[in-house]
């Protein structure tokens, strides 16, 4: 594997020698200081361009980084629609294990990237167009304070979901009952978990994409009780899960309720006889 300095070296000779190519950044995890360097770490760059078509059209620069073993240019999907607008991404995994995620965004729209990510830094700027340097800070990763309609919100689909889960399971619809487990209500045990941890530190806290970094703030107890939660191989797995979230969500609810001063909904404990009653019907002799 190319060492970090010989990366750096290719992405900004590269971007010296190219005309086109006026502002250099690097956002992620190589520029925050609170992650520990490692060699899975990406290089995400941003190269801000004075036109973008001859980049996208003609795409022989791309080998300029070495040996690509794949890659996405998700503004290219049709399956998965892009969301950038006029921002375009080269997502570069090479055979020696690097990876850069290169983006290129109009030179017109610099103020828009500089104060999109607060970890951001400046690589090159050729024209001194950036007049206050950002330093890179978490803060725009930092857990947001739930409002109380959020909280509530998030009540009503944890509960209103689990009636679809215990449909399913009545009706023998593996897929579809998981599914709902796995995309809706254990999504919000984790945002319930991730209000917790907010409470605990003043919501100063990045738990990374997908709540990467959860683990290293949570309880062992937490944590070991979401881990439960993936255990779905069976039905009747899957009903025990339910029951499992069900205790679960509650005490994460309580905690984050008593914290902020929220009032908790009181349909909890009538769906979840209602659940157990559709249980008890699906499982009679």
């Amino acid at each position: 594997m190319r060492k970090e300095s010989e990366m750096m070296q290719l992405i900004m000779n590269f971007a010296e020698q190219d005309e086109r190519i006026r502002v250099v950044g690097m956002n992620g995890s190589r520029v925050n200081k609170n992650i520990e360097k490692d060699s899975y770490q990406d290089y995400d760059i941003v190269y801000l361009v004075t036109e973008m078509d001859s980049f996208i059209k003609n795409r022989e620069w791309i080998d300029y980084f070495g040996e690509i073993l794949i890659m996405q240019t998700p503004e290219d999907s049709e399956l998965f629609p892009p969301s950038l607008g006029n921002w375009f991404s080269f997502l570069m995994q090479f055979t020696d294990g690097n990876r850069i995620d290169l983006m290129l965004v109009p030179i017109e729209e610099l103020d828009s990237y500089v104060k999109n990510d607060s970890l951001t830094t400046i690589l090159l700027d050729k024209d001194e167009r950036v007049k206050n340097k950002p330093i890179p800070t978490e803060e725009s990763h930092f857990l947001q304070m739930p409002t109380e309609n959020q909280f509530l919100d998030a009540c009503n689909e944890f509960w209103w979901v689990s009636t679809y889960v215990a449909k399913g399971l009545c009706r023998n619809e593996f897929l579809y009952a998981t599914n709902h487990i796995e995309k809706v209500m254990r999504e919000e045990i984790l945002r319930l978990i991730a209000w917790k941890v907010g409470c605990q530190y003043g919501f100063q806290v990045n738990l990374g994409k997908s709540y990467k970094f959860l683990e290293q703030y949570t309880t062992a107890r937490d944590w070991q009780a979401l881990q439960q939660t993936f255990q779905l191989s069976t039905y009747d797995n899957c009903w025990r899960v339910l029951f499992h979230m069900f205790e679960m969500y509650r005490e994460l609810v309580t905690f984050v309720a008593d914290r902020l001063q929220f009032k908790v909904p009181d349909y909890d404990q009538n769906v979840e006889a209602y659940v157990r009653q559709l249980h008890h019907d699906a499982n009679r002799p």
